[in-house]
């Protein structure tokens, strides 16, 4: 299991940011929703909780098979979701990541908000026996992101809101701009496959703190869309851009057929009560090392799994 803490300050007053975020996540949502990948909303209703009073409970299924990296594909089946549960009790939240494929895979990560710059340390309350952990200062106007993602409207250093009057954000703008608030996130990422482990958690680390920089530009570059909206207003806009997400992407929903010996091959959905990961906890044959074959004084340190596969072949 790898652990970090991200530290995202924004320009914002949290009750502001409240607004923005449910905002930008539903806009974000419905952009990235085509040709049958994105998000789909499955529920999102009131929760209440014994200890963290009144909140929302969302459950997603986020479609991005064509989104891996080539070498994910190689060991992904092209048609699986990953299960996004969340827990909102602002200004505190849990949210949690499953894989319908790889049932050791999960992502759990802890949100505190507050208004500070970021100097709050241990909000999360961390045991010291548990050890330490990394904290990354992300910062929404000077970090780089991937640069497909760039948008020069969404270029804080240059962005200025026309309601509020804030921006543009210049060096050091943490330290002297008011209001400011702050995303505390806790990440665990875990991935319990021999070999492919230590991998897979820092690639998915690398895409988090990627989301999580693109998603704060957003919210910030996007407010003067959202400024102004209650609480009731963006929780409508929530509800409708969510049901035209779920028709855009269920336009070309996959299936997946299974078909026995005797049996007819017709293909036939899944019905809703169906388990979102394999029954066997067990990852399949082609992600566990070999148990018959001696390896070869000679093999590299790492190989890809392409050179694997020739390699197989070749033999």
């Amino acid at each position: 299991m790898l652990v970090k803490e991200y530290r995202i300050c924004m320009p914002l007053t949290i009750e502001e940011y409240r607004i923005g975020q449910l905002y930008t996540i539903s806009k974000h949502s419905h952009q990235e929703s085509d040709k049958g990948e994105g998000v789909e909303v499955i529920e999102n209703k009131p929760h209440e909780d014994p200890v963290h009073g009144h909140g929302q409970f969302t459950e997603k299924r986020v479609h991005l098979s064509s989104k891996l990296p080539s070498w994910a594909r190689m060991v992904v089946p092209r048609i699986f979701y990953i299960s996004e549960k969340a827990w909102n009790y602002y200004p505190y939240t849990i949210t949690e990541y499953t894989c319908s494929f790889l049932p050791k895979f999960s992502i759990h990560i802890e949100t505190r908000y507050a208004d500070n710059c970021g100097d709050s340390e241990n909000i999360f309350n961390c045991d010291q026996t548990e050890g330490e952990h990394e904290v990354s200062f992300l910062d929404i106007a000077y970090d780089e992101i991937p640069e497909r993602y760039y948008k020069s409207s969404e270029d804080l250093r240059y962005f200025c809101s026309m309601k509020m009057g804030r921006g543009p954000l210049r060096e050091g703008w943490r330290e002297h701009t008011r209001p400011i608030m702050c995303s505390y996130k806790l990440v665990n990422v875990k991935f319990e496959v021999w070999g492919l482990q230590t991998r897979v958690e820092q690639f998915v680390h690398k895409v988090i703190r990627d989301i999580l920089l693109i998603g704060h530009r957003q919210a910030f570059a996007w407010v003067d869309e959202w400024c102004g909206m209650t609480m009731d207003e963006v929780r409508q806009y929530e509800k409708e851009t969510q049901e035209a997400t779920n028709e855009k992407i269920g336009m070309v929903m996959p299936t997946i057929s299974i078909s026995t010996v005797g049996q007819s091959s017709a293909t036939r959905s899944a019905p809703a009560s169906a388990p979102s990961t394999p029954l066997s906890g067990d990852p399949p044959d082609f992600l566990n090392a070999p148990k018959d074959r001696p390896r070869k004084k000679s093999a590299p340190e790492m190989l890809t799994l392409p050179e694997l596969r020739e390699r197989a072949n070749a033999e």
